[in-house]
């Protein structure tokens, strides 16, 4: 059992407010220790350690901030193994998968390590008589972050790197529900040189969410999560002045062509669909194949393949997806589960009885396929984040892109074809932020934008990529004129280039 505080000046601190939760693993559903929950005292802790620590590191010129972005890249390898089985522990995912998480973490932080180049700003010589005019990138001072259970690395690695490579300082809270990699990330900043204080990692609530939204001294705070949450935190962060990026949820559709290769289709229906026990926001939650027969091959070839997907504890590599991350997550995916039968859906397969041999207290599910599935219903309308797919059948091409176009969530969306019209006409009218041509989870690469449109995103640039240098600065703008001996006299309008 470990009893998880926080990480505050450059170590770890016991929590003081007296409140704490279980800290579960969703394997066999053992407690593997407990964490403590922030007060409003404790977040103010680390902000005033944060606020004094970050003078020195903006002072500290970009090429020397990323050499310790570098050294943290080292030292995490060095721990990659360890890293990955207590993430696996806390969150449930498979080993691999939580490599997987690591790694697309990491892949941002080398992107920031080209923030010598990405904070550059601009100049113009002559730009009026002997004016020149240039512009700079400077760091906002301390901002803050609030990320969610389902990628404990990858997330707080795409906030916290651009964050600190244009010289900001840091506040993470993590999900209370897996905080020991978060930990652990601090803990190798500090090692690969980062001054303490720079990086400070509170656990909490909403106690300690609102302290954070309220903090005069953070001026900007980023998000994860569910819509409901994300919409609060934009609203409640741009009140009280911030800057704030949050994504919320999605229901990422996958369309499917009369032309589409249905062998390639399928795999990637299983491996986007029930990857991670579904417990991803760019998870594919709906397939619509295009037309009677392509539904009907699709189905008919989906059916085995969800019957024989392994779901095994985290330890399990061979595992195709392990346990759900809570007992409360698990009952809300079987919840939904038993509203698709009363909606009226054909649930073809059900994979709410399964048990794991050894595990039977784990939060374990089979994955669970829908057939028939109406844009009317709610397994249709709402995230179920859970090893959950619906086929909704579109009779046209134009009733398959109305779909997403038409759905409140606007995350990710893919379409599978060999017709390059198409998929051109897809990527062109589809009203998502995120696009896939037989690709089914299309996760940009580090050095592109990640952001949903409509309810999926709120705030005007997203994460890594040349907008994170973007949120995580603030532009000056200098004008200059030396004095030549020329006297002009005084001026009583505003100047122009005339």
């Amino acid at each position: 059992m470990e009893d998880v505080g926080h990480f505050i000046g450059g170590k770890r601190v016991a929590g003081t407010s007296g409140r704490s939760q279980d800290i579960m693993q969703p394997m066999d559903g053992s407690v593997r220790g407990k964490v403590a929950l922030a007060s409003a005292a404790e977040v103010r802790a680390a902000v005033e350690n944060a606020k004094a620590a970050q003078v020195g590191w903006a002072n500290t010129n970009p090429q020397r901030r990323v050499r310790v972005l570098m050294k943290f890249l080292e030292l995490v390898h060095r721990e990659y193994d360890e890293l990955a089985e207590l993430l696996a522990r806390e969150h449930g995912k498979t080993i691999p998968d939580a490599k997987g998480d690591i790694q697309r973490g990491l892949e941002v932080v080398e992107v920031c390590i080209g923030a010598p180049h990405m904070m550059k700003g601009e100049y113009t010589e002559g730009a009026g008589p002997g004016i020149d005019v240039y512009s700079m990138r400077q760091p906002l001072g301390v901002v803050a972050g609030i990320t969610p259970f389902n990628f404990p690395a990858m997330i707080p690695l795409w906030k916290i790197a651009p964050a600190l490579a244009c010289g900001n300082a840091y506040v993470l809270k993590p999900s209370e529900r897996d905080p020991g990699v978060p930990m652990r990330i601090a803990e190798l900043f500090l090692e690969a040189g980062l001054p303490a204080g720079v990086l400070n990692v509170v656990n909490g609530d909403k106690e300690a969410v609102d302290a954070i939204l309220d903090d005069p001294d953070i001026k900007a705070v980023g998000f994860v999560g569910s819509t409901p949450i994300a919409q609060y935190i934009y609203g409640r962060a741009t009140a009280n002045g911030k800057r704030a990026q949050c994504f919320g949820g999605a229901k990422n559709h996958l369309i499917i062509m009369p032309d589409a290769d249905m062998d390639q289709t399928v795999d990637a229906l299983i491996g986007a669909g029930y990857g991670s026990a579904g417990e991803r926001c760019m998870a594919v939650s709906v397939a619509v194949p295009v037309g009677k027969e392509t539904a009907d091959r699709l189905v008919e070839k989906l059916i085995p393949r969800v019957e024989s997907l392994k779901v095994g504890p985290s330890t399990d590599a061979s595992a195709d997806f392990g346990p759900l991350v809570t007992a409360q997550a698990l009952e809300r995916v079987k919840g939904y589960v038993d509203l698709g039968v009363k909606e009226g859906a054909k649930l073809l397969v059900d994979g709410r009885g399964f048990k794991m041999q050894g595990y039977e207290d784990g939060y374990y599910m089979g994955g669970c396929l829908f057939d028939n599935v109406t844009k009317d219903m709610r397994i249709y309308k709402e995230e179920i984040f859970g090893p959950v797919l619906s086929v909704v059948r579109a009779n046209t091409y134009e009733e398959a892109l109305a779909l997403p176009n038409d759905h409140e969530y606007g995350n990710g969306v893919a379409i599978f074809t060999r017709d390059g019209d198409a998929a051109r006409d897809f990527a062109a009218r589809v009203e998502v932020g995120m696009v896939g041509v037989n690709v089914p989870i299309p996760v940009p690469i580090a050095y592109y934008t990640f952001g949903g449109w409509k309810a999926s995103g709120f705030g005007d640039l997203n994460q890594h990529g040349p907008d994170a240098f973007r949120f995580y600065t603030k532009t000056k703008t200098v004008t200059s004129r030396w004095p030549s001996g020329v006297k002009d006299g005084a001026e009583f309008v505003i100047p122009t280039m005339n």
